[in-house]
Parts: C-alpha cells; structure tokens; sequence
C-alpha cells in the first residue's frame, strides 16, 4: 500500500509540473495578453506568478519526497537516481525563480514605469527587463522538458 502511494503522489506531482507549466504558456498567457489592458495584465501577473513557481515547488518536493521514498524502498535503481535528480533540478529552477528572478523582473518594470512617467530614456532598463524574461521563459521551457522526461521514466 505504502509503493501505490508513493506511486500515485509521484505521478500526481508530475501532472501538477507538467500540468501547470502547458496550461499557463500555452492557454492562460496567450487569452490573458490579448484580453486584458496592460496595467490589468501586470497586476495579474504579478498575483499569479509567484503562485505558479510555489505550485512548481510544492510539486517538486512531493515528486523527490516520493520517489526518494520508493527508492528507500524498492532499492535506488537507476531510474529512482536519475528521476530525484531531475526532480532538484526542478526544485532549483522553480525556487530560483521565483526568490530570485520573479522579484527582479518586478523591479525593473517599476523602474520602466517611474523612468517613462520622469521622461527618462527606458532603453537599457526595458533591455535588461526583456533579459530576464527570456530567462524566466527559458528556464519554463527546461523544467517542462524535466517534467516530460520524468514521464518517460514513470
């Protein structure tokens, strides 16, 4: 009983992963640019992204937490190694970004906003804004890419 469980809460944590990064890249972003104003939109986004790396998280550590756990008992096979690694890599990407990325981003687009409203030129604060976002929506991509290789090994 204990193996399905542990079972089931790895394959939940893996469609919460996978589950969360597809619907807001591919469904939520796309309808919530084309429908809401900018100020609106940022507001949004600024509710909802913390949220969706802690959801990462969350179902980082429960994925390694279960299959760490199915290791200890069924012994750690290979593909019990190799899934807890991707799952901390998971883990890593999710924290980073949202501790670490999600705050600065934020920081630069106030800084975007009270620089336009002075009159001052945007150019580099806009640039290193676009920055990391690329990397927020590149490191997306790789933890979609960890999720959908710890299908394969399921």
């Amino acid at each position: 009983m204990i193996v399905e469980t542990l079972t089931y809460l790895h394959l939940l944590a893996v469609s919460v992963l996978v589950g969360k990064i597809v619907f807001l890249s591919f469904v939520a972003a796309p309808i919530l640019v084309r429908t809401l104003n900018a100020d609106v939109f940022a507001r949004v986004v600024r509710q909802l992204i913390p949220r969706y790396y802690a959801l990462g998280m969350i179902a980082a550590i429960v994925g390694w937490a279960s299959v760490t756990g199915l290791g200890l008992l069924t012994g750690f096979g290979p593909r019990a190694l190799i899934a807890a690694t991707l799952w901390l890599g998971v883990l890593a990407i999710e924290t980073y970004c949202r501790a670490d990325l999600t705050p600065r981003i934020n920081g630069l687009t106030d800084q975007f906003r009270d620089a336009a409203q002075r009159g001052e030129d945007t150019v580099p604060i806009r640039k290193d804004r676009e920055a990391l976002h690329r990397r927020s929506v590149q490191l997306n991509s790789v933890a979609l890419v960890l999720g959908l290789c710890l299908l394969g090994l399921i």
